[in-house]
């Protein structure tokens, strides 16, 4: 790997649960995961079932290159098709591995209480402690910034405007938006900051008239947005039932965040379950028609920034 590269890619864009099957084989059918490469810094996003495959990569690579797994973890939330993968994820068996996990408090609980809640003997016969590539498991806040510098070391957290500290120029700084628009306790956004360009990750989020204000300005810019839209304008309206209030948006409302943002391109993920291949080959193609910068994503997509 390059120290210049900055790479993201899609290895779960499923919402809700698994959709494996001739029907999804163009768009993909695991839950969410999103690996960023960031020069020598691998930073792995949510752990659905895509996690999985990005798990059995890694280990190839370490077999070939004889080098341990080194890694920065990050949770939005703590539902299950984001959660579910973590236990099937190769590279915490290998002790050498070293994984630092950071994300929100959830459910008025500590992350590593509700990851360990994931893992249970009475639902998978490992516990977060059998995961020996785990070496740390912290709680950080939407003011907090996280900031990795030399590969290896753990990522340093720090309230910018309050410590006034410095952030060198090689490093990669990760901040957070926290949206409250998803059922019990909403859901964290993160923006990736590496060599001068910006990737936003905002999935399980629900939009509001005229635009989440507080997003726009968070994705000002960016590189690449990825926003969650999971509904068509129908589907969230109803018939048979009105999905407003579940947590989600449609991708005219993913559109509105990116246009008003000024965003270079859109990525729409977070695939409502029920959305075969051809529906979603409609979506991107509706979606393109307003916002040419927009596309649908696909499992095992890489995008360079």
């Amino acid at each position: 790997m390059s120290e210049s590269e900055f790479t993201v890619t899609f290895w779960g864009v499923r919402g809700g649960y698994p959709v494996p099957g001739s029907k999804t084989v163009e768009f993909g059918g695991n839950t969410t995961c999103l690996q960023v490469q960031a020069g020598p810094h691998l930073i792995v996003i949510d752990a659905g079932t895509g996690i999985i495959g990005l798990g059995a990569r890694l280990v190839a690579q370490r077999a070939q290159d004889r080098q341990p797994i080194v890694g920065t973890m990050l949770f939005t939330h703590g539902h299950h098709d984001h959660t579910q993968g973590l236990s099937f994820f190769d590279p915490l068996r290998f002790s050498d591995s070293v994984f630092h996990i950071l994300g929100p408090r959830m459910f008025d609980a500590d992350l590593k209480d509700v990851l360990s809640r994931a893992i249970l003997p009475s639902l998978f016969p490992l516990t977060m402690e059998d995961l020996i590539g785990v070496r740390q498991i912290r709680n950080v806040r939407e003011v907090d910034t996280i900031l990795l510098t030399q590969h290896g070391l753990p990522p340093i957290v720090k309230d910018l405007e309050r410590e006034n500290a410095f952030v060198p120029p090689w490093a990669v700084k990760i901040q957070m938006y926290h949206n409250l628009n998803h059922p019990k306790g909403g859901t964290t956004c993160y923006r990736i900051e590496y060599g001068g360009k910006r990737v936003i990750f905002a999935t399980d989020i629900e939009g509001y008239e005229g635009g989440d204000t507080r997003l726009i300005a968070f994705a000002r810019g960016a590189d690449l947005l990825i926003h969650d839209a999971e509904y068509t304008d129908d589907e969230y309206i109803g018939p048979p039932f009105s999905r407003q209030g579940w947590g989600h948006s449609t991708w005219r409302m993913a559109v509105q965040v990116g246009q008003k943002a000024g965003v270079k391109r859109l990525a729409l993920t977070h695939h409502n379950a029920n959305h075969d291949d051809a529906f979603m080959r409609n979506v991107d193609q509706e979606a393109r028609s307003v916002f040419p910068e927009a596309f649908v994503t696909r499992e095992g997509t890489t995008i360079e920034l």
